[in-house]
Order: C-alpha cells, then structure tokens, then sequence
C-alpha cells in the first residue's frame, strides 16, 4: 500500500477537523440594545416613570392598540397615565419571554420580542408580541419605536 504525502495527510487534517466558526456573540450594539430593554423592562416594573422615559430617544413612535402615536419629549412621555389601566386588568409585573435579533448595524438593532404581563399571583394574565427598534444617538442607547401587539 502506497503511503500519502505528508502535505495530503495535513490537507485532510484540516478540512476534517475545521469547522467554521457559528457566530456565538453579540456585538456590542447588540448587547446595548439587550440592555436597554433590560432597563426598560426593569423601570417599568418599578412604575418609575422618569427611569422608563430614560430609555427612549425622543420623539419616541410607538404603534399598539390600532393606534400610532408619536411623543416628543421625555416629559409628553411621563405625563401619561399607564398603571392604573394596567392594574385595574390585574397586572403586577411583566416579563421577556423571548427576544430575537432580526436586524443589527453598529449603531441600530431591530429585536423581536414575546413578553407576559403577570398578576400577584405571578399567573400569566396576557402574552404579546412586538417589534422594539433600538438605535445610538449621542452616545446612548434608547428605544426609538416599538410596535406592538398587545391592547
């Protein structure tokens, strides 16, 4: 039996044992935009509506309930009464269930989302998706729009 030369063996090597590599991390803007929906969803659990405005750029577009609706300030955004509507339907807390990274560039990320609202009981009382659009200005992360599906 004839025996290989080495560069064959090497060659063999190689292509059997690389296996390219499966981007396994985020970037950094994809890890930003994480952790501003981890902000937002912390503030809006506390009902710290200055915290909440925080982590939004202005004007701010959000589309939900058949309804576009556009804020321009953080102060429009803060003047609104959001929890008393929200704990009349029983609602406590909300939760991410599922966030997907459908589109990203270094300084914008587009992150689908499944989030719970949750009542005292921690029982799921609804379930929703939608769209969170997260961009860099001015060095900061915010949430520039967010669509979704839930009343």
């Amino acid at each position: 039996m004839n025996a290989l030369p080495k560069w064959t063996i090497l060659l063999l090597i190689t292509t059997t044992c690389f296996v390219p590599s499966i981007r396994s991390e985020q970037s950094l803007s994809e890890r930003e935009a994480m952790a501003t929906l981890d902000r937002f969803m912390e503030a809006f659990n506390a009902r710290d509506m200055q915290a909440w405005s925080d982590t939004l750029h202005y004007p701010h577009v959000r589309f939900a309930s058949g309804d576009v609706t556009v804020l321009q300030s953080p102060q429009a955004f803060q003047n609104r009464q959001v929890f008393e509507a929200l704990a009349a339907s029983g609602w406590v807390r909300s939760r991410w269930v599922d966030r997907k990274i459908s589109l990203s560039s270094p300084r914008k990320v587009h992150i689908q989302t499944t989030f719970e609202r949750l009542n005292s009981k921690n029982e799921r009382i609804g379930q929703y998706q939608s769209l969170y659009i997260v961009t860099q200005k001015d060095g900061r992360w915010g949430i520039q729009a967010r669509s979704s599906l839930a009343p």
